[in-house]
């Protein structure tokens, strides 16, 4: 145990050590030049263990590539430069840095995961570039007095737990739980919640148990959770795991009420994989249409949604809930430009971000709506639980506000 914390108190100061090394980290940055182009930045884990969500920046990239198609925004066009950091908290220093200092871009915008928007914040903050809608759902995003560049976008991952933990207890209050959860931040804010939501019945969590995000086999955690004689398992990592972690339950002739975090709810990327049989009736939540629902067969957004993917992003699977979640935020991205008018300063497009007034992406879910203020740095703050019908994910309740996190003073 003491050499973990060693390695982890290493690897933190020498994150440290390569951001302090610079002599221009505590000058701003200067403007990039915007007369015919906007430079946006953005890293992704195009490789490694998370790679499943590189879809996110493959389809933001041709939402960029639609839009300047039709003209851009106020008449300039969006260069998108996305880069690769296989998760490494190191790497994406590295990136980040060449981004605004060698490729002048004038914001970093979706970059994913949160070891690596961690490990720049402090950097672009000093610099005063943008940091905006921070692909992860910590709540380290909406802290706008510590750190006025950074903005996340959607709903927390502590606060998901908490929707989890008041759906249980509304609809099996009397029934055992286990949790599968993943060792880190990700994992331990989502778990947080769920043991906050449940408050005084926290006790009906009976096992539960962390893996590692690199791990491959899954079957052991499963086999035990199995024994605890728990009727529900939350499921909290990345979509590789799920898919395991789904089909190891059906192949254990187990069938607990399966719970599975939003940032695995891929039909493609955890769903399919799992078996779609062994996925039937697992329930998750959304903030985003299901493109693959024939109750949006004939919505006019998501026949736009169609097109877009057969045109700008053709290999591109449909029912990759990821790529929903690019093209919607991409689009808010959109929504900050036009609201700059001509003035693309750093500081306005900070100002435009934090003026989001009841703002309604087309591919979220109805009355699912972005709004945000100088104080207010969560974009988005409402879900709606959803089950799987072996073909699509199905609304089963209400949008529930999810923005009762307890706020810190900062804020």
């Amino acid at each position: 145990m003491q050499t973990k914390r060693q390695t982890a108190l290493s690897i933190s100061l020498v994150l440290a050590a390569m951001l302090a090394a610079s002599p221009l980290r505590a000058q701003q940055a200067p403007e990039a030049k915007t007369d015919s182009e906007i430079r946006v930045g953005n890293v992704m884990p195009y490789t490694g263990p998370l790679a499943a969500f590189a879809t996110i920046g493959r389809a933001e990239a041709a939402y960029f590539d639609m839009i300047n198609e039709h003209g851009g925004i106020n008449g300039r066009k969006v260069k998108f430069i996305s880069v690769d950091d296989s998760s490494s908290p190191k790497t994406a220093i590295e990136q980040t840095r060449d981004l605004v200092e060698s490729q002048d871009v004038l914001l970093m915008f979706g970059s994913f995961g949160t070891p690596s928007n961690l490990a720049v914040r402090k950097y672009l903050n000093e610099k005063n570039i943008p940091q905006l809608f921070v692909a992860s759902g910590d709540e380290e995003w909406a802290h706008p007095k510590t750190f006025p560049w950074t903005m996340g976008w959607q709903p927390t991952f502590r606060a998901e737990g908490r929707i989890y933990a008041n759906y249980i207890q509304a609809a099996y209050p009397s029934r055992k739980i286990a949790v599968l959860w993943q060792n880190d931040q990700f994992g331990r804010d989502l778990f947080r919640g769920l043991q906050e939501g449940l408050g005084d019945t926290a006790g009906m969590i009976v096992a539960d148990l962390a893996f590692d995000a690199s791990e491959t086999a899954i079957q052991n955690q499963i086999g035990i959770l199995k024994g605890s004689g728990a009727d529900i398992l939350v499921f909290d990592g990345a979509p590789a795991i799920a898919a395991r972690a789904i089909r190891a339950a059906a192949d254990l002739d187990w069938h607990p009420v399966f719970i599975l975090d939003n940032a695995s709810a891929s039909i493609a990327s955890a769903l399919r994989p799992a078996g779609l049989q062994n996925s039937l009736g697992v329930i998750s939540t959304s903030f985003l249409k299901d493109a693959g629902d024939a109750s949006w067969k004939n919505d006019p957004q998501i026949k736009a949604w169609d097109a877009f993917m057969d045109k700008y992003y053709p290999d591109g699977d449909k029912d990759d809930i990821y790529a929903v979640f690019g093209y919607a935020a991409a689009d808010t991205l959109m929504q900050v430009l036009r609201q700059c008018g001509d003035d693309l300063s750093r500081e306005n497009i900070m100002r435009q971000a934090a003026s989001l007034k009841d703002y309604q992406s087309p591919i979220a879910l109805p009355g699912i709506v972005i709004n945000t203020g100088p104080k207010d740095f969560r974009p988005i703050k409402q879900m709606r639980l959803v089950q799987f019908d072996g073909n699509a994910w199905q609304p089963i309740g209400d949008v529930i506000e999810s923005a009762f996190t307890p706020v810190r003073e900062d804020n």
